[in-house]
């Protein structure tokens, strides 16, 4: 389709990005990592010099690299690969391997700079600003859901998932402890004053009043599901005006206590962000 879109130097550059289902041949399949079938992000772009692509393929590994370090708090390395490891057609491949917690480097994202050699392939031409005929140099770069196999493994534990909070789809989860009736008016009450403020606060929350389930069970459940944070709100937390905030990164009884008279935000924000750029 380049061929056909790229007729003139006034058609460039293009820039092409794309959301996709890839179904692929695989002897050996790993979840999310490398599996028959996976969506990813792809971009294609076509430019004039071997300038611009040099510099759109540097930009969107920088964009990469930003994202796994400031989004899913995965340390990187970006680099170039080897000539052998490069993507086929292309004159460079670049890099960010992640660094899991067994030590083992995942490519986490890769961007190329194609040079000409696929426009040669397709016949891929434009008439420039001098009125010469020339090849136009191409880019490509992906990243795939191979990256939340990626913050599985770089973040969980024998517990269950880790999420780093900017990309946890609850970021904190209130959990009242409600033993006896007439315990429940102000308990909620309480529990309500902490989800306003929170979600006033930009923060997505989740408040967990399962009476089917048990304190513990619910702990464990949220722990699970690798939310970043837990607030515990039970009768003698109301009487002393403090609760409870658990990090769902430091494991066994490390708590704090804040009063509720605080904007809840104030206490929160700093664990969960402690938590992003602390993993």
């Amino acid at each position: 389709m380049f061929a056909q879109w790229v007729q003139s130097y006034r058609d460039l550059p293009l820039l092409l990005n794309q959301w996709a289902n890839v179904h692929r041949w695989e002897m050996r399949t790993r979840p999310f990592v490398r599996t028959l079938e996976f969506l990813w992000q792809e971009g294609h772009t076509a430019h004039a010099t071997p300038e611009e692509a040099e510099a759109e393929a540097m930009k969107m590994l920088q964009v990469y690299k930003e994202f796994a370090v400031t989004q899913a708090a995965i340390p990187v390395i970006p680099g170039r690969k080897s000539r052998i490891e490069s993507f086929a057609g292309a004159n460079i491949t670049y890099t960010i391997e992640a660094m899991m917690g067994d030590r083992k480097a995942l490519q986490a994202g890769t961007s190329h700079n194609l040079g000409t050699n696929f426009a040669k392939a397709f016949n891929t031409q434009f008439v420039d600003e001098q009125q010469q005929l020339q090849y136009v140099h191409q880019t490509s770069w992906g990243m795939s859901t191979r990256m939340v196999g990626g913050i599985i493994m770089t973040h969980g534990d024998d517990q269950g998932l880790r999420l780093p909070p900017n990309v946890a789809p609850t970021q904190v989860v209130i959990v009242p402890i409600v033993k006896k009736d007439t315990d429940r008016a102000s308990v909620n009450e309480a529990v309500d004053k902490l989800h306003v403020a929170l979600k006033e606060a930009g923060i997505r929350v989740k408040i967990d009043g399962n009476d089917l389930k048990t304190p513990g069970w619910r702990y464990n459940y949220w722990e699970l599901k690798g939310v970043p944070v837990r607030v515990e709100v039970g009768p003698r937390d109301v009487e002393q005006g403090a609760c409870v905030l658990a990090r769902r990164d430091v494991p066994g009884e490390a708590v704090t206590s804040e009063e509720l008279g605080w904007d809840i935000s104030v206490a929160v924000r700093p664990l969960y962000l402690r938590l992003s750029f602390g993993l």
